[in-house]
């Protein structure tokens, strides 16, 4: 009894890898193993990056529009006419100025989340799910082990991140105790150039602990939809059937073949035995057929059935072992004897058609 209890309680524990059924399923449901620090922490590098690449452009770009309103506008007559040219144009200064970091930050969130997953529309996610305002589930899900290793991911991060500040400023330092006495173009130029050292190394440090995540999030998720030796039987029973319905199906399949077999037997024109092991029915219609065809054919108690078929309808049995073995191992039902039978099947045929002859 408790050998019974240990291997149900085996069969229970999820152990297996999920089949690609149980995979597709979760995937609808929008449960994927994906990193939401990676797409981040792409769009924080890019981003830096393209200020990098795109920063004198920017530059010129901004100093445009401060000629635009000091120089140009300054002056001008207050009108709903000049304002609305004004804000047109600045419009279009600050979109090119800020257009590009927010393409590059689009294309990078995208590829970002479509390299983790691929594409996946679903609202499942979004629906109304009741149990998540239970605060009993929801304390679970504050004290879990996940929850834990969250907290020490984010204490983590905030450490390196800040080592890499500290050092990257202290590398600094004698830079920047002189920036009071720099004019104010170079403190700038300076300021800007830290601030962009600083965003492509924290970028870079967020980007491999992000890859780190997205293993442990892809570990965790296997985990989750582990299935037991159980989940794996049901799912196949689903999937293929039940075993015991589909052998009752080929078993109705089998009755309905052999009943129609059964009707084709009063057809025959004759019906060739082993005389016990095999019988095989004949019909041929030398006006319809090129060669007589097989109608029924079986072994032991369907040969049986079948003879007892022929007899109740008066078609004539003719007992020729090596024919009737021949025939039931090379002739289908519905198919014609091959040519190397005609002259023994010829022979028994018309010997039928001679005993019915002298019936008549």
């Amino acid at each position: 009894m408790r050998l019974r209890l240990d291997l149900q309680l085996f069969a229970q524990e999820k152990t297996e890898r999920a089949t690609p059924k149980k995979r597709q399923e979760t995937r609808k449901k929008g449960q994927v193993a994906k990193s939401m620090d990676l797409p981040a922490a792409c769009i924080l590098l890019f981003s830096f990056l393209s200020l990098s690449m795109f920063g004198g452009f920017m530059g010129d770009q901004l100093m445009s529009v401060l000629r635009l309103v000091f120089y140009d506008y300054l002056t001008a007559d207050v009108t709903s006419g000049n304002i609305n040219v004004l804000f047109q144009e600045l419009a279009f200064k600050i979109l090119l100025i800020v257009g590009p970091i927010f393409l590059v930050a689009l294309i990078v969130a995208i590829l970002g989340n479509y390299l983790q997953i691929g594409f996946l529309l679903t609202s499942e996610p979004l629906m109304m799910k009741w149990n998540k305002l239970n605060p009993i589930e929801g304390a679970k899900r504050i004290f879990s082990l996940r929850a834990v290793v969250d907290f020490l991911k984010s204490v983590l991060k905030m450490l390196i991140i800040g080592y890499v500040v500290y050092t990257t400023l202290w590398g600094a330092k004698e830079h920047i105790m002189q920036l009071s006495g720099l004019p104010l173009e170079e403190t700038l130029s300076f300021t800007a150039s830290l601030t962009l050292n600083l965003g492509i190394k924290i970028g870079i440090v967020l980007i491999v602990l992000a890859a780190f995540d997205y293993m442990y999030q892809k570990y965790e998720y296997e985990k989750s939809i582990r299935m037991s030796k159980q989940d794996i039987k049901d799912e196949y029973k689903k999937t293929e059937g039940d075993p015991l319905i589909k052998s009752k199906i080929r078993e109705r399949q089998r009755r309905m073949a052999l009943q129609r077999m059964m009707q084709e037997v009063p057809k025959a024109d004759v019906v060739i035995t082993n005389p016990t092991h095999f019988a095989v029915a004949l019909k041929y219609d030398a006006g319809k057929m090129e060669a007589p065809t097989v109608v029924a054919k079986g072994a032991d108690y369907v040969a049986f059935k079948i003879k007892e078929k022929a007899k109740e309808h008066g078609i004539l049995t003719m007992e020729n072992k090596p024919l009737a073995r021949a025939l039931y191992a090379q002739v289908d039902i519905g198919e014609t004897i091959p040519a190397d039978m005609f002259q023994a099947v010829a022979e028994v045929l018309a010997y039928v058609y001679k005993v019915k002859g002298k019936a008549n």
